[in-house]
């Protein structure tokens, strides 16, 4: 039945600067693995499939959780699920902290994932307990804070893992993360359950995908080493499908489903859920092949950088992020969503190109991995501002979400593709794979940005359609 509560008390500064507290300190700790990856794939001898793994497994628990923390904010209040969730978190930091070998660090990694579904959780909290004009000004500085936290994490975590060791690097940002949740749980007010409509959550559906998601992570990454054992690959090719198949008769029949695959249907949301995975997919390949490509040894073809070198060239690239997302929104507002998507594929295709072709300079990379970035945030935000107008206000929530679920899958596929050729074009014998699969990754990677334009073309000048 639905039921309505009584307004959420106002918050002081205190109460907003503690929300900012957690925003910069989880920040920096999922920011960590990137800048040190190779450091951990060389100490945990690792694959570059394996990395590939490592480095996507905790946005793939993000994707699944944040649906659900949604739902039980609404049943239970924001601020009681925000403090459960940082509760894993914190779990999830001190296992990978502690963790001796891969297996154990993935574990810790999935459970960090929690993190992904209490950032929007702590904005729709802001929104809960301040006037509509103060909420925007909070949500402001929250998001920010949340930015700066990563980009500490993407300098501080070399220095650390390289002066002190890996296991710091994960406990330091966890400790901090640990003291924010208590100044939340101390001076955030409890907010009551928003309206519900009763609707349970879709834990068939939850777990179908998580099935679907994992295995496919598994055929990508272990797709090159499975080929001499074509049973074995056949048969996870078959349990994805069932995966798959399920998943999606479950959610078409789901009264209230994990994500509304009939939102689909709609031209709009269609095309951007398409684009997204398009555009996440090239964007991943830089993400993944520039801080290996840095790692290279300097006596081969590479540059031989440590993980704080790696952290302080990737800057620029976060920076050039922060700033797409206001870029992206002035220019939705003055010449639509096509226009800023069609530049910002361009943008990568060109970055993509240009890293493919010229690599030999440190400069290359950063200058590469810069317009990469800036072109992610531009299209993808310019993606979510067009989804969200063209739904009616009460599904922008399940709308977006299917946005950020194909965003999800797409990083995940570009990167685990781009870790298998890698693994693939590595000779026996060798740990460094050779110079003509970064080409082959990015050249790819250009390819399937380079595709989105089929569909950028059939989208309208505005933002609906």
């Amino acid at each position: 039945m639905t039921t309505t509560h009584a307004p959420a008390p106002p918050i002081g500064k205190a109460a907003v600067g503690a929300l900012g507290a957690l925003a910069v300190s989880t920040g920096a700790l999922e920011s960590v693995v990137t800048p040190t990856l190779p450091l951990l794939q060389r100490e945990l001898d690792m694959s570059p499939a394996e990395g590939a793994l490592l480095s996507i497994v905790l946005l793939v628990t993000g994707a699944l959780i944040t649906p659900i923390a949604g739902k039980l904010g609404d049943r239970y209040g924001g601020k009681r699920v925000v403090v459960r969730l940082m509760a894993v978190v914190c779990a999830g930091g001190l296992v990978s902290a502690l963790a001796p070998n891969l297996p154990v660090l993935l574990l810790g990694q999935v459970l960090q994932g929690a993190m992904v579904g209490a950032l929007p959780l702590s904005f729709i909290l802001v929104r809960a307990h301040l006037p509509a004009g103060e909420s925007k000004v909070a949500i402001g500085v929250v998001s920010g804070l949340f930015v700066g936290g990563a980009m500490a994490g993407t300098l501080a975590a070399g220095p650390v893992a390289e002066g002190l060791s890996r296991h710091w690097m994960f406990a330091l940002p966890t400790f901090a993360v640990i003291g924010a949740t208590v100044l939340v749980h101390r001076l955030m007010p409890h907010d009551p359950p928003r309206r519900t409509d009763g609707a349970g959550i879709d834990w068939p559906g939850l777990v179908l995908l998580s099935g679907t998601l994992v295995t496919l992570m598994l055929v990508l990454g272990l797709g090159a080493d499975l080929v001499a054992q074509p049973l074995v690959l056949l048969g996870l090719v078959v349990l994805l499908a069932a995966f798959g198949t399920g998943w999606v008769a479950v959610e078409r029949r789901a009264a209230s489903p994990m994500v509304d695959l009939r939102m689909l249907t709609r031209p709009a949301v269609g095309k951007s859920c398409v684009l997204t995975f398009l555009i996440c997919v090239g964007t991943s390949a830089a993400t993944y092949l520039v801080p290996q490509l840095f790692a290279v040894p300097a006596d081969t073809y590479g540059f031989g950088a440590s993980a704080t070198e790696i952290g302080f060239f990737l800057l620029p690239g976060a920076l050039a992020a922060s700033l797409a997302g206001p870029i992206s929104g002035i220019g939705v507002r003055r010449l639509g969503s096509r226009a800023v998507v069609t530049a910002g594929v361009l943008l990568m295709a060109v970055g993509l190109l240009g890293l493919a072709a010229a690599h030999t300079e440190i400069w290359h990379l950063v200058v590469g991995k810069a317009l990469v970035a800036l072109a992610n945030g531009l299209c993808v935000t310019a993606m979510v501002t067009r989804t969200a107008a063209s739904v009616d206000l009460g599904d922008t929530g399940i709308a977006t979400g299917l946005v950020l679920v194909t965003r999800v899958i797409g990083f995940a596929v570009g990167v685990q593709v781009t870790g298998a050729i890698l693994t693939a074009g590595t000779p026996s014998g060798s740990k460094i794979p050779a110079e003509s699969a970064f080409v082959v990754g990015f050249v790819l990677a250009a390819a399937v940005t380079a595709l989105s334009l089929l569909v950028v073309r059939t989208m309208s000048k505005g933002v609906k359609e």
